[in-house]
Parts: structure tokens; sequence; C-alpha cells
């Protein structure tokens, strides 16, 4: 049997490659290469230690989200979506109030619409072009024509706690926080299973600070907008 010649590529294989020492890492430097990276998602913000606080509304099954909470927040996660590639449908009354945020996004360019209440037609969502629907639609939204679905989500946005927040947040996957009075803080630590300290906090959050939670857990998350974020919406706010 003959015997390749040095160069000869190798049967099924190619050209052998240059030998160098392998590189190799002993168990306890393992720790060493991680990275500190979230679940796949939106930033929201940061939690108490700084480190990004990342929410996935994007998923492959329903999920819906409830925001009491401001104008200025509903928005700045209206952004955020968009820019990791959702769809963003936005039913409003008060389409005014979003119109500036559509412009200088780049509109349907940009993938944010904005439609009357009640008049948001069905959008098509798939793993390819997901959609996130935000209500915005006063104290008491109607029901909604389109619902949350397989990579559809819907975020509902309540300015204050209202008769048909109970129902919302019992809908709900996942309710965000901002500052309320002491008596909705009760109400709210009540439906939500917060403990003592955590309902407390609910009427002494500061502008942009929101309680993200299930029943089972909870997260206070700053939200730090970006240069961009602050020009075209201004300063964090809990009222509009």
């Amino acid at each position: 049997m003959s015997v390749p010649a040095r160069g000869r590529g190798r049967l099924g294989f190619g050209a052998a490659g240059p030998r160098r020492p392998r590189h190799t890492v002993r168990p306890e430097q393992l720790a060493s290469l991680a990275l500190p990276v979230g679940d796949d998602g939106v930033v929201v913000g940061v939690d108490g230690e700084g480190r990004p606080a990342v929410l996935g509304i994007v998923r492959p099954t329903p999920y819906d989200v409830m925001l009491i909470g401001g104008l200025w927040t509903a928005q700045v996660l209206a952004l955020r979506a968009a820019a990791t590639g959702a769809r963003i449908v936005v039913e409003t009354g008060r389409a005014p109030a979003w119109e500036g945020l559509v412009r200088a996004a780049g509109g349907d360019r940009a993938g944010i619409a904005l439609h009357e209440v009640g008049r948001v037609p069905p959008q098509g969502p798939s793993a390819g072009s997901p959609v996130v629907v935000v209500r915005d639609c006063g104290i008491r939204p109607p029901r909604g024509r389109v619902a949350s679905g397989p990579w559809q989500s819907v975020v509902t946005l309540l300015p204050y706690l209202s008769p048909v927040a109970a129902g919302l947040m019992e809908k709900s996957s996942l309710v965000g926080i901002q500052r309320v009075s002491p008596d909705e803080a009760e109400q709210i630590g009540r439906l939500m299973c917060l403990g003592p300290d955590d309902t407390r906090a609910l009427s002494t959050l500061t502008d942009g600070v929101t309680l993200w939670c299930t029943r089972r857990d909870r997260q206070f998350v700053m939200i730090r907008a970006t240069d961009a974020e602050s020009g075209l919406l201004g300063d964090a706010r809990r009222m509009d």
C-alpha cells in the first residue's frame, strides 16, 4: 500500500492543518469564562445592583402584560421592543400623545402603527414577524379585537388602579406597578401577594422605577433612558 505524499489531502478530510498545543481550561477556571448575559428580550432597566433587567415580551405562547403606570414608561418599552425586531401596534384613544414617537421612530418603516380603540386589524404574527400590541385605552379598556397568541403579546396600560384592574391582573402573566397611592398599594399588595415592605414601597417609588411582579417573583427596576429616548420623550415621569 502506498503512503500519501506529504501535503496531499487526506481522504474526506482535506489537508492537515498546523499542529499547535490544545487550549485547555482547568475545572476551577470555568467560572472565569461566564458571560453576563440574561434572557433574550427587552431591557426594561437595571435592578438594585445595576445589572440589566430583561423582559422576554416576545414569546411563542400567549403573553399578557399589565402596567399600572405612566405613558413615558409604556413608550420606552414600545421603542425598545421595536428595536428587537417586533412590530408594535398601539391601540389608543390619545393618538396625539403617540404621534411624535411614531414619526421619530420612522412609522411603518420601523414597524410602529397607531390604531383607534377597537380598530386593530388582525396582525398575522409569526416567529419571523412577532407583534407587541400596546393597549393605551384609558381606565376601562374595552375587550380587544386582537388578543394575545403565539408570537403576539399584549401590554395593557392603566394610569392607576381602576375598577377593572383586578380582573386584568388575574389574566396577566406579568404586572408592572409604578408609584401609586397608599390605598392603591394596599389593594395591589393583596392582589399580587406582596410582602409588607414591597407594598409600602409602592407609594414611594421615584419616577422611572417599576415593580415587575408575578404572584411568586418580583423585582424593582429603574429605566435608564438613552440620550435618544430622553431627547424624544423627555425625562422619566410617572404622570402625563
